[in-house]
């Protein structure tokens, strides 16, 4: 039998909207520092944050889905069609993120596990100085298919990752104990 998680994972609703920016901002000042120039990093203001997830939760029903542990989001993930083009698959993992101090408790798992199905075809743009998280989606059949690109807003390069149909990786599909919603 497996312990409770001390966390639950649920469709995002109106009442993130706060807690998903705030959740958004503590991940990038976390992952990113470094990579993203710290004047980017430091201009993210949590008021419009929170203006921007209200308009996607509204506009893009069921797209993300949130880890939370008590009322905080602890991270999140984003599914929707591609943002880029040329597309080369129709759905694309366009956000997953858990605050740091989640790291390793199995959070950004729960939430890949809950919301990808590893039969669908996906792809992700990840910075590719990014190598925890290249790994974690490597396991998950996530491959490099040589595409890359500048990020609009830094002098950072990203690197597209594509999972086939049927190419899940190493993770258990169904998931055996998955989360409740």
């Amino acid at each position: 039998m497996t312990a409770p998680r001390p966390y639950r994972i649920a469709p995002a609703a109106d009442e993130h909207a706060r807690g998903l920016a705030e959740c958004h901002i503590v991940c990038w000042r976390e992952a990113y520092r470094g990579l993203v120039p710290d004047h980017v990093l430091d201009a993210f203001d949590i008021e419009h944050r929170t203006e921007i997830w209200t308009r996607r939760l509204r506009d893009n029903p069921g797209r993300t889905t949130v880890a939370a542990a008590d009322d905080t989001v602890i991270g999140f993930i984003t599914l929707g069609p591609a943002l880029y083009h040329p597309a080369v698959t129709d759905l694309e993992l366009n956000a997953l993120y858990v605050r740091a101090e989640w790291y390793g408790s199995g959070v950004a798992d729960d939430l890949v596990q809950t919301t990808l199905n590893p039969e669908t075809p996906c792809s992700l743009w990840v910075f590719e100085q990014n190598p925890r998280a290249i790994a974690f989606y490597r396991k998950y059949g996530f491959t490099p298919d040589g595409a890359s690109r500048a990020e609009y807003f830094a002098n950072v390069t990203e690197v597209r990752m594509v999972r086939p149909e049927g190419a899940i990786g190493s993770w258990p599909w169904p998931p055996p104990n998955k989360p409740s919603m």
